[in-house]
């Protein structure tokens, strides 16, 4: 009797969720638009502060692997929460609040992943 009744209750309640900061998905977009352009601009000056041992290009190049790695996501909620993580990010990188291994890392993950099934590591050597 009692899951009958909360059965009713979950199918006649919808639940209405309170935005972030986009109240649809092409507002939420625009912020995703304004967060690319602004690290994008941004990079040539974090090559030259940080002395990193790559070019703006690659940089800008790993930028857009960053958003490409978001882009099938469509809740305007979860896109609000990923630019927030950004601007984070952005902040931090241009008040030189990171350092430059901070940086670097996000150029470790284009790296070969290290294999994960017992026979690949045992021909790729002994790594723990």
């Amino acid at each position: 009797m009692a899951s009958a009744a909360a059965t009713r209750t979950a199918v006649g309640a919808s639940k209405v969720v309170k935005p972030i900061f986009s109240r649809d998905l092409d507002q939420a977009k625009r912020r995703v638009r304004e967060l690319y352009r602004a690290w994008y601009r941004e990079v040539p000056n974090t090559v030259a502060i940080f002395q990193l041992d790559i070019t703006a290009r690659q940089g800008r190049d790993k930028v857009r692997e960053m958003f490409d790695k978001n882009k099938h996501v469509a809740d305007p909620r979860v896109i609000d929460m990923l630019v927030i993580k950004g601007k984070m990010e952005l902040q931090e990188t241009i008040n030189v609040w990171k350092q430059k291994t901070h940086i670097m890392r996000y150029f470790h993950e284009t790296e070969a992943p290290r294999p994960t099934d017992f026979l690949s590591k045992f021909y790729h050597g002994h790594d723990p």
